[in-house]
């Protein structure tokens, strides 16, 4: 698929952060016939982009100075403030009128700050978080939850969907984090409910395949249970199915519990079940399943006897 407007506007978009997200998002705006202006922290993982014709810079302002769409995707929130805000950041050389988006997880409240320091130079800021890992990725159909000012949502969306299939727009700065770190909370708890459920069902003797059956005809089915079963043979083509291999690290999800943690705290939400979430795959994440998808919290809690 073509992007409608593309066409017309060829102008070349900086990419900033090139790791498992940025590399296949980078590469499908390059598909698209944008000149891509990359950096990264790691010179190696630029290495790719020059063979594939972009240019390559040695910092985020290097890009700011060639480029006023830019793009960044990053780990976390101090890495998005060094980015932006760093003695090389993109704030150092950006040119009034840019539009800067981060696709990045990170706090809210962060993304609000960095909006007002983009603000002041005459630049535009928009949080645009993904959801969809590196196989939509690659594949071009992440979702992006968009926040920022609304008029400039087409702006953004003319490029978010070459790297997507789904842009929605979420609100003022900081909602797309907003709504990100929500449906990822949601989905921690009902992974670790669903791989209690089929635990138990399996100790009662009911075969595993049997019981997500049952669940999902029932009111107990979710997303967990019916297209990402956590438990080994229930499903193909799941990391259930491979050991645990691919999919959304463990890592990730006790990160974004993390920041989902920290804007409760900030707002004076309760959230028990998210606490207790997060400290699952913190302790999953400190007894070796740091790398496997976070589905395996089910081989976790057969092995805990005593959590």
């Amino acid at each position: 698929m073509v992007c409608s407007r593309a066409m017309a506007s060829k102008t070349p978009v900086g990419f900033i952060g090139l790791g498992n997200m940025g590399n296949p998002m980078a590469k499908n705006l390059v598909k698209h016939g944008y000149p891509v202006i990359a950096y990264d922290v790691f010179p190696e993982a630029c290495k790719e982009f020059q063979d594939l014709g972009a240019q390559v810079t040695d910092s985020p302002a290097d890009v700011a100075e060639r480029a006023d769409r830019i793009i960044t995707m990053l780990p976390s929130s101090p890495n998005a403030v060094e980015v932006y805000t760093g003695a090389n950041g993109i704030l150092k050389k950006v040119k009034k009128g840019s539009l800067l988006i981060d696709s990045s997880t990170i706090d809210p409240a962060v993304s609000k700050e960095l909006a007002k320091a983009v603000e002041k130079t005459g630049a535009v800021f928009m949080d645009a978080p993904v959801s969809g890992g590196v196989g939509a990725a690659r594949a071009g159909n992440l979702t992006f939850m968009v926040g920022g000012v609304e008029q400039e949502f087409d702006a953004a969306k003319e490029l978010l969907t070459c790297m997507g299939s789904n842009v929605v727009y979420c609100g003022e700065v900081g909602t797309g984090q907003a709504a990100k770190i929500c449906n990822n909370m949601l989905l921690a708890i009902s992974m670790i409910g669903t791989a209690e459920a089929m635990n138990l069902g399996i100790r009662l003797g009911l075969d595993p395949k049997l019981l997500a059956k049952i669940l999902n005809m029932s009111s107990g089915r979710c997303w967990s249970s019916d297209t990402y079963n956590p438990v080994p043979g229930v499903m193909e083509g799941v990391p259930s199915a491979n050991n645990y291999q691919g999919g959304f690290g463990t890592t990730l999800m006790a990160k974004d519990l993390g920041l989902a943690q920290i804007s409760a705290t900030n707002t004076k939400t309760p959230v028990p079940l998210g606490s207790q979430a997060h400290q699952i795959y913190r302790m999953m994440c400190a007894k070796g399943y740091a790398l496997k998808d976070f589905s395996a919290v089910f081989q976790f809690l057969r092995e805990e006897e005593t959590l």
